[in-house]
């Protein structure tokens, strides 16, 4: 696996203040490696620990790990708890219910104050109006919703009565939607009338019901409807419901369901390498401990900070550092529903200002953009900010490449913040490798050191250890308490796809490929290893964007692979054959943007194609096989000079080039 020039280049490291590390969590590097070595000496041990001290229990465990089913590993599971009491109750009978636990800013920039005492009310409200509707524990509840307080209300409902919950993004197409709704089954959908981003209102409702009405959602009795703008909205009497008419009457108080350890907390989809989205289940108690934990470690929360996280709760980060992570900690959030290009690109840098953040959350594709706008508009450039209340600042999603790291630590952290560049996924529930602000020595570009009882490694594809400064493929050699349990309804596809064979069954294959250090022993990721495109942080399968091209009529053929961008990470290339005559010209570039907007319809906006390439074929070896690594390299704009002696024919790259 070839390991990229800039790593190879000697690293400029940042270590930690004095000031930093004297008030934080973890206090140098002799505190990190006195955690990794609790860990090593006493796996359970260490884990209880955490548990124990994290979390509030209903019923303790006594049984910490269980490997007799392996891979399919269960944690604390005759321990009872439950999610919501650890997010809200327990914060409020601790005398802290004033504190305000959502700062939330509109699109438009209303800001709503929403206290511990405020949202235990209203997710017991709304808690009892889904026990009315006959949601159950163990239900499956489908959220198609907006960045919202109501939202998060939403999910912390279902956790209290112990019905699991999917965040469908709200970007995403009627068609995703009703996949999802089949695949979890789900007994009731909450949704919303419109959704405002970039002072645009857009609608959720009519996607909604498209997806609905495409079948097999039989067992959807309600669908809850959170009246954001007041737009106009188809509507059928019986099934859907206003949500501020349902909670109006509802009693102030609903009692946790306690649940086992194990019981799934919810299950949220995220692309494969085939066309079928994967619901990946996470359970209560391991899953809400690790959110919980890393916000303490990687941030170093304190409950005096002001933490903003700008993912979207449809994406596992906005599940694990908005609706869980934080509330967990009893910590003060900042919401936010729009984008952060409007009014203008300086809106990120105004928000921070005005609410005194100091945890800072966001995406390399954020950043990169907001650079490029940033260097032509002092404006809108942070520098015209008094960002001064910041104390760390993170990345998410994918790696951030150098320069960026670089301009974010020195524009918007004032060269005193550190950036905290997390490596985890939506499998993982939370992160894994990643710098801890007092202690971590940081390399930009390197997402630097596995946290405490995370066991790492680079490998070759059987299995072995590669030295380090080789590139390999990221494995977690054990398991930890908020890794996914599986996939649901299909746990076939779970073992077979995170611990193949191939790697001995016992290795969790992250899917990611890695090299590590051989003097700091720091990882730096070096990209995908298998067909998962890695769009502006957010994963895409390409099969499933093959699979919509392909359900167009004028389509016979299609293959999608990822180009490098420096703005979004990758960007979706496509080479396709229509069932008519290869077009050129305007005709080409006219089915072109017919088929991007075709796919925007499918899947959502997300996974549109930024080239589109038509050929009469596609290039494939003689049994048939369409030889990507050849496609790759095409969209790279690179020559070819790879072997393609097995290759049927090879004129059609010079039609595809």
């Amino acid at each position: 696996m070839p390991v990229n020039d800039s790593i190879l280049q000697e690293p400029e490291v940042f270590f930690p203040s004095e000031a930093m590390s004297a008030h934080a969590t973890i206090s140098g590097m002799g505190a990190y490696r006195a955690l990794a070595a609790e860990a090593e000496r006493d796996y359970e041990g260490f884990w209880a620990r955490l548990a124990r001290e994290t979390l509030s229990w209903h019923k303790p465990f006594t049984q910490v790990l269980n490997e007799a089913k392996a891979p399919f590993y269960t944690w604390f599971e005759d321990g009872e708890l439950n999610a919501s009491y650890n997010c809200i109750d327990r914060h409020v009978e601790a005398g802290n219910g004033g504190r305000v636990a959502v700062i939330f800013e509109a699109d438009d920039g209303t800001v709503t104050r929403v206290t511990y005492d405020d949202l235990l009310q209203r997710v017991c409200h709304f808690a009892n109006a889904l026990k009315k509707l006959d949601v159950k524990k163990g239900d499956r509840v489908v959220i198609y919703m907006p960045m919202s307080v109501e939202g998060v209300v939403a999910m912390q409902a279902c956790a209290r009565i112990g019905a699991t919950h999917s965040v469908v993004f709200g970007g995403f197409s009627s068609k995703s939607l009703n996949e999802r709704l089949v695949d979890v089954g789900a007994t009731a959908l909450v949704t919303c009338d419109e959704q405002m981003r970039g002072g645009k209102a857009l609608p959720l409702k009519s996607i909604a019901d498209e997806a609905l009405a495409m079948g097999g959602c039989e067992a959807v009795k309600s669908v809850i409807v959170y009246r954001r703008t007041g737009g106009k909205v188809a509507w059928s009497e019986g099934r859907d419901l206003w949500m501020h008419e349902i909670v109006a009457n509802e009693p102030d108080q609903c009692a946790p369901e306690w649940v086992g350890a194990e019981h799934p907390l919810f299950i949220l989809y995220t692309s494969g390498s085939t066309g079928t989205p994967k619901g990946v289940q996470h359970c209560t108690g391991g899953y809400l401990l690790w959110a919980a934990q890393t916000m303490k470690w990687t941030f170093d929360w304190k409950p005096a900070d002001v933490f903003w996280c700008t993912a979207d709760i449809g994406w596992i980060t906005g599940h694990s550092y908005i609706a869980y992570g934080p509330l967990a900690l009893g910590a003060t959030q900042v919401m936010f529903e729009g984008v952060p290009t409007y009014p203008d690109a300086g809106r990120f840098w105004d928000m921070i200002a005005r609410h005194k953040v100091s945890l800072f959350y966001t995406a390399p594709t954020a950043i990169r953009s907001l650079i490029k706008l940033a260097e032509t508009d002092m404006k809108v450039h942070p520098d015209s900010f008094d960002l001064s209340t910041l104390r760390v600042i993170g990345t998410v999603g994918e790696p951030i490449n150098p320069a960026a790291w670089r301009w974010y630590y020195e524009h918007v952290g004032g060269s005193r913040c550190p950036v905290v560049d997390t490596w985890w996924q939506t499998e993982t529930g939370g992160h894994m490798i990643a710098p801890m602000p007092g202690a971590t020595p940081l390399v930009p570009g390197s997402c630097t050191l596995p946290l405490p009882g995370i066991l790492a490694a680079v490998v070759d594809e059987t299995g072995q250890d590669v030295p380090d400064g080789q590139g390999g493929i990221l494995v977690v050699k054990r398991p930890w308490p908020s890794m996914l349990r599986t996939v649901w309804g299909d746990p076939q596809r779970f073992s077979k796809g995170y611990f193949p064979e191939e790697l001995g069954g016992k290795l969790y294959l992250a899917g990611d490929g890695a090299v590590r250090d051989s003097e700091t022993g720091y990882f730096t990721i070096t990209g995908r290893i298998d067909d998962v495109l890695n769009v502006s942080g957010h994963r895409l399968g390409t099969m499933e964007i093959e699979s919509a091209l392909v359900a167009n009529p004028l389509v016979a053929e299609a293959a999608v692979v990822g180009r490098t961008d420096e703005t979004t990470g990758e960007v979706v290339v496509a080479f396709v054959v229509l069932k008519g005559a290869r077009p050129e010209g305007e005709e080409a570039v006219k089915i072109a943007n017919e088929l991007r907007a075709w796919v925007g319809k499918e899947i959502g906006p997300i996974a549109k194609p930024k080239v589109i390439r038509f050929g009469e074929n596609l290039p494939k070896t003689r049994s048939g096989k369409i030889m990507r690594r050849l496609l790759r390299s095409l969209a790279a704009g690179e020559t070819i000079t790879q072997d393609v002696s097995t290759l049927e024919n090879p004129a059609i790259l010079d039609q595809l080039g």
